[in-house]
């Protein structure tokens, strides 16, 4: 059985990933599974635990990153993300193909650590639609709003680091983009 691809799926907060991933990650010949992320935050309305996220303390996060059971691991707004090895590999092993949706600092660090992995950056369409589809969220504060935004600034500049950028114009038509780059990696 061929090992899956590891796709490493970031973009600025508010950008639209998990809408857009939604619309591509069930597609059955991408044969994709989707890598839950342990975190520290609390969840958000309609969030599952075990199914979006690994809710966890601290301490338990801090325990995962000190016995190197991370593939990568954030901190961002007081909340600590991190991508379970364990998980990642027995689903490559098993010939899925694992998407991590992940911040550009656990990208970096997987980036830099191995070779065996596409990357996709989702962007949006500008700055000033970041920040209006931030805020109809309404789900954080003024400050909270305007640190994504600083950190959405900074993100962008990275852009060139990833082996694909998509413009999230629509959620259809980005996903139709990922799904042609994914099915197109999966022949080589």
């Amino acid at each position: 059985m061929k090992k899956g691809l590891l796709i490493i799926y970031s973009g600025p907060s508010g950008v639209g990933k998990g809408t857009v991933r939604e619309e591509f990650i069930n597609d059955k010949d991408l044969n994709l599974i989707y890598s839950i992320s342990l975190t520290t935050r609390a969840p958000r309305v309609g969030e599952v635990r075990d199914k979006d996220y690994f809710f966890v303390n601290q301490e338990e996060f801090d325990e995962a990153v000190a016995n190197n059971k991370l593939l990568e691991h954030a901190s961002f707004v007081g909340n600590s993300y991190g991508t379970p090895r364990d998980y990642v590999e027995k689903m490559r092993n098993q010939g899925y193909n694992v998407i991590l949706e992940i911040e550009v600092e656990g990208a970096k660090q997987i980036m830099k650590n191995t070779d065996d992995y596409l990357s996709i950056f989702l962007v949006p369409p500008s700055l000033h639609e970041l920040e209006r589809r931030i805020r109809s969220r309404q789900t954080e504060s003024e400050e909270v709003i305007q640190k994504r935004m600083e950190k959405a600034r900074n993100e962008l500049e990275v852009v060139a680091d990833y082996h694909y950028a998509v413009v999230n114009t629509t959620p259809k038509k980005a996903a139709q983009r990922i799904r042609k780059i994914i099915l197109d990696n999966i022949k080589d």
